[in-house]
């Protein structure tokens, strides 16, 4: 319960919007932590596809010239990534206790 509790917190404050506008270098940083995350759950072979979405939405946001939005859907697909990152963790060992014996 408390690790869905920090996850919950962790989601809602990467979600905060930011006192300052958005630069290429803040993008760059958050796609580069959100790409890193998801090549780990993709590692645990639990990739959401929203995280492959949110990805490709920060992309197109930076290509654009939109680096607040990129930045947002950047911090998301980490958010998302690091969540799919806990429930494979989390279900790795929580099969042992449905198990019939």
């Amino acid at each position: 319960m408390k690790r869905s509790l920090a996850l919950a917190m962790l989601l809602a404050l990467s979600l905060a919007p930011s006192a300052r506008a958005a630069d290429e270098a803040d993008y760059k940083a958050a796609y580069a932590a959100a790409e890193a995350a998801s090549k780990g759950a993709a590692g645990l072979r639990n990739q959401w596809t929203v995280t492959v979405s949110a990805l490709a939405a920060a992309k197109k946001a930076a290509d654009g010239g939109d680096f607040d939005r990129a930045v947002a859907a950047a911090k998301e697909a980490e958010a998302l990534a690091q969540a799919s990152i806990f429930q494979a963790r989390t279900e790795k060992e929580a099969w042992k206790a449905m198990e019939i014996r």
